[in-house]
């Protein structure tokens, strides 16, 4: 019996609703307009007309993979990160809303440092955050860097989406190793690392630990592995006055503060993200020999 748009929509809600789905709703809206290839006003507008069997059942099709636990994301092929839209597959992770913090704060500090700011976006995945910078801070340069070339073309997919070749160069570079010279200096790094321990590996919502790319979550043993590389091997790709801002995961906070203080980095903080945890915590360079021989207290 065909169903009218509304109908198939009210259907797989309900069904997504059941398998415990938070976000049925949108899941559902997201599964018909891939679909059916029409776009959200057109689903409003047409929701009282027949759905095409061909559109109902690749509709069908798709909830069932949503339902055996494949990310949304992943099934229609984008995602939307700070009012922007990006390209997405299991070879970069999921952007995020927590990761709005991050991009928000790296934005600032572009903008701060004014037209001609040097950005670069490590461990940059789908690109997301270095794109956001790109868009929102407009005159900055932007680099995104990544150890996965599979990534990476995915960033170069949405570099090329939001138009912006002429301002964002992606680069393969590996966060666990030193900073190459090759790649300048910069006014702003901004770095969302792989930080699951590895102990927390198995408890992963099955959606993450069995879609998403591994590479981009494991942090090692305590999950600080790549904070340690960045903040030591990275310094010299700061510029005086530069800032580097890391995303953190839960509880980790502290520890990146205390990796930063040890280094020498001063003006230190720390934002929190819409569910009150601490997200992300920034610092510069201090250059004053005395403060890095710790005879003044860093800040």
């Amino acid at each position: 019996m065909a169903r009218t748009y509304n109908d198939l929509y009210l259907d797989m809600r309900q069904r997504l609703l059941g398998s415990g789905v938070a976000m049925a709703s949108l899941e559902a809206r997201e599964i018909m307009r891939h679909a059916t290839g029409r776009d959200r006003a057109a689903l409003a507008r047409d929701r009282h007309f027949y759905v095409p069997p061909e559109a109902e059942a690749a509709a069908l099709a798709l909830l069932e993979r949503r339902l055996d636990g494949e990310p949304i994301a992943y099934i229609v092929g984008e995602w939307e990160f700070f009012g922007l839209t990006f390209a997405v597959n299991p070879d970069v992770l999921i952007p995020r809303v927590d990761t709005e913090v991050l991009a928000d704060a790296a934005i600032a500090a572009a903008r701060a440092y004014g037209a001609g700011a040097r950005v670069l976006d490590l461990c940059t995945g789908s690109g997301c955050v270095g794109l956001a910078v790109a868009m929102y801070a407009p005159g900055c340069r932007v680099v995104l860097g990544d150890v996965s070339d599979l990534a990476l073309k995915v960033a170069r997919r949405n570099v090329r989406r939001h138009d912006l070749s002429a301002r964002v160069a992606c680069m393969n570079v590996d966060a666990l190793a030193a900073a190459p010279a090759s790649l300048g200096a910069f006014d702003v790094l901004v770095c969302n690392p792989p930080y699951v321990p590895d102990e927390e590996w198995e408890n992963l919502d099955h959606s993450v630990r069995d879609y998403e790319p591994r590479l981009a979550l494991e942090g090692g043993p305590d999950g600080l592995r790549f904070y340690r590389s960045v903040v030591s091997g990275w310094r010299p790709a700061l510029r005086r006055g530069g800032r580097l801002l890391f995303e953190c995961g839960v509880g980790q906070a502290e520890a990146v503060r205390t990796l930063l203080y040890r280094e020498a980095y001063g003006g230190i903080e720390t934002l929190r993200d819409t569910g009150g945890i601490e997200r992300v915590v920034m610092g510069s360079p201090v250059w004053n020999e005395a403060i890095r021989e710790g005879i003044v207290e860093i800040g």
